[in-house]
């Protein structure tokens, strides 16, 4: 099992543990993108329509004039590829706060931090 499984495993206790104090943390999710796969079922995800790049997790919920947050997990020696730096800077010119993350407690402190932000405001209005 590798470092960034055991990451992304902590990661998630905490996220499904803090469900009850915000409980829209329910729309927190992986983008089942990255891992190893056989040939044949990246010859079927990449039919479907898989692309490399985009962040491992998605909360498309407003905060403090963002559309929403994308975290791209890593370890803490890990880089992001190129394909997922211009995911990174495309999802910020169109209003998302997207960060690199070292490791479960970075992401868990990011996601804390955007939780706290203001709600709902305009994420167009803010740019």
């Amino acid at each position: 099992m590798n470092s960034e499984h055991i990451e992304a495993v902590l990661l998630m206790r905490a996220v499904t543990g803090a469900e009850r104090e915000w409980p829209e943390l329910r729309f927190f999710a992986a983008w089942p993108n990255g891992g190893h796969r056989s040939k044949r079922t990246a010859g079927l995800m990449k039919a479907e329509g898989v692309r490399r790049g985009p962040p491992d997790y998605w909360f498309p919920v407003q905060r403090g004039g963002f559309v929403g947050l994308v975290i791209e997990l890593k370890t803490q020696t890990g880089r992001p590829s190129p394909e997922q730096r211009e995911w990174i800077a495309h999802l910020r010119e169109q209003g998302w706060r997207a960060e690199v993350c070292k490791g479960w407690e970075q992401a868990w402190a990011v996601l804390r931090d955007y939780l706290a932000a203001d709600g709902c405001e305009d994420a167009r209005e803010a740019a």
